[in-house]
C-alpha cells in the first residue's frame, strides 16, 4: 500500500512539474540535443592541458562557442535583411511617384514573358496603379507586421539565451545526470532500458551529424557554385541553402530558384550548369552520405529515417527533425529484440518436443535481426 501511494504521489508530482515547465520543455530538449551531440567535443576540450580539470571553464567556453556559431550568421543575415528592406522602401517610394518599370529580363521568359510584362505594367507600371497596389503599405498593417516580427524575434532571442544557460549546466553536471538517467532506466526497465537509452543517445548524435553536417556541406558546395555562376551574395545564398538542406531534398527550392533567375536574366549556360551541379550534390548527399551517417550508426533503414524526419517535422516543428529519427531508431531496436526473443522461444519449444513431433514441424526460415539490417 505504501509503495503504491509513493508511485501515485510521484506521478502527480511529475505531472505538476511538467505543467510548470511546459512552456520551456522545447528549450530544455534543445539543450539536451545540443549537449548529446557536442559531448565528444566537450570531452576532448576537457582533456586539453589548458582546461584540464576546469569543468566550469570548459563548459563556459564551449557554450559561448556554440552561441557564437549560431548567433553570428543570424545577426549578419538580419543586418542584410534590414539593408534590403531600406532599399525596398526607397524603391516603393519612387514607384508611388513615377511608377515601377518592369525588369529587362522579365520579357525574355519563354512563353509567359509578354504576359508577365503586361501584368507588371498593369500593377506597378504607372504612379496611379502603383499607389493603388501599394496602398496597404500606408495603412497600419505594415506597422503591425513589423511589431509582430520584432516581438517574435525578441522572444526567440531570450529563448535561445535560456537554452544556452541550460546547456551550460548540462555540460557542468552531464556525467552525474547521465548516471541518474541510466540508473532510472535500469530501475524501471532493467538492462534493456539502459541499452535503449544508449541507443537513443547514439540516434540523436547520428541524426544531428547526418542532418547538420551534410546540410552545411551542401551549402558550402552550392555556395561555391553560386559564386562561379555569378550570383550576388553567394555566401548568404550558400548559408540559406545549408539551412534548407537539413531537411532532405529541400535545398532544391533554393538552387532551383537561383537557376531560374539566371535563365530569366539570359544566362542560360550558367543557370543550367548550376541546376545540374545542384542536382548532383543533392543526390549524392541525400542518397549516399546522409543514409550512411544516420542509418549506419544506429542500423536504421533510410526509409524509416526519412519518415521519422518528415513526421517529426510535421508534429514537433524543427525539433522533430531530431526527435523523429530517434524515436524510429528506438522502435526499430525494440522490434529487433522482440524478433530475437521470439526466435529464442521457438528454439526452446522445439528442443522440448519429442523427436517424433519435431519431424512433423515445418522448419522456420533461418532469419535473424542481423539479416534485416543487411537489407537496409
Amino acid at each position: 500500500m505504501e509503495t503504491k501511494a509513493r508511485v501515485i504521489g510521484g506521478f502527480i508530482l511529475l505531472l505538476l512539474g511538467s505543467w510548470v515547465l511546459h512552456s520551456f520543455l522545447a528549450l530544455l530538449v534543445w539543450a539536451v540535443v545540443l549537449a548529446i551531440t557536442t559531448w565528444p567535443i566537450y570531452q576532448r576540450l576537457l582533456a586539453c592541458n589548458e582546461v584540464q580539470g576546469k569543468v566550469t571553464w570548459g563548459a563556459l567556453l564551449l557554450t559561448l562557442l556554440i552561441g557564437a556559431i549560431i548567433l553570428v550568421p543570424l545577426a549578419y543575415g538580419l543586418s542584410r535583411l534590414l539593408d534590403e528592406a531600406q532599399s525596398l522602401g526607397q524603391i516603393l517610394t519612387e514607384a508611388q511617384h513615377v511608377g515601377l518599370p518592369p525588369p529587362v529580363w522579365l520579357e525574355t521568359i519563354p512563353v509567359i514573358g509578354q504576359w508577365a510584362k503586361d501584368t507588371w505594367m498593369n500593377a506597378l507600371g504607372n504612379p496611379v496603379v502603383a499607389n493603388e497596389s501599394l496602398h496597404w503599405l500606408g495603412t497600419g498593417a505594415a506597422i503591425t507586421y513589423t511589431k509582430n516580427f520584432a516581438s517574435q524575434l525578441l522572444h526567440r532571442f531570450f529563448g535561445f539565451l535560456l537554452t544556452l544557460l541550460v546547456l551550460f549546466f548540462v555540460y557542468q553536471h552531464g556525467t552525474g545526470l547521465s548516471q541518474y538517467v541510466l540508473a532510472t532506466n535500469r530501475k524501471l526497465f532493467g538492462e534493456t532500458g539502459v541499452r535503449y537509452a544508449i541507443h537513443a543517445t547514439a540516434a540523436v548524435r547520428a541524426t544531428v551529424n547526418g542532418l547538420v553536417l551534410v546540410g552545411l556541406g551542401e551549402g558550402l558546395l552550392l555556395g561555391v557554385g553560386y559564386a562561379f555562376a555569378g550570383l550576388s551574395h553567394p555566401a548568404m545564398l550558400g548559408a540559406l541553402t545549408g539551412v534548407f538542406a537539413m531537411i532532405p531534398f529541400a535545398a532544391k527550392l533554393i538552387f532551383g530558384a537561383c537557376a531560374l533567375v539566371l535563365v530569366a536574366e539570359g544566362h542560360m549556360a550558367a543557370g543550367s550548369s548550376l541546376f545540374v551541379f545542384g542536382v548532383v550534390v543533392i543526390l549524392l548527399a541525400d542518397n549516399y552520405v546522409r543514409p550512411r551517417l544516420i542509418g549506419g550508426a544506429v542500423k536504421l533503414p533510410f526509409i524509416w529515417t526519412l519518415l521519422g524526419i518528415f513526421g517529426g517535422l510535421e508534429n514537433f516543428g524543427l525539433l522533430g527533425l531530431f526527435l523523429g529519427p530517434t524515436l524510429m531508431a528506438v522502435l526499430m531496436s525494440i522490434w529487433r529484440d522482440w524478433v530475437a526473443d521470439m526466435g529464442e522461444s521457438d528454439t526452446t519449444t522445439e528442443d522440448a518436443l519429442p523427436q517424433e513431433e519435431m519431424i512433423e514441424i515445418e522448419p522456420l526460415p533461418n532469419a535473424s535481426p542481423t539479416e534485416f539490417d543487411d537489407g537496409q
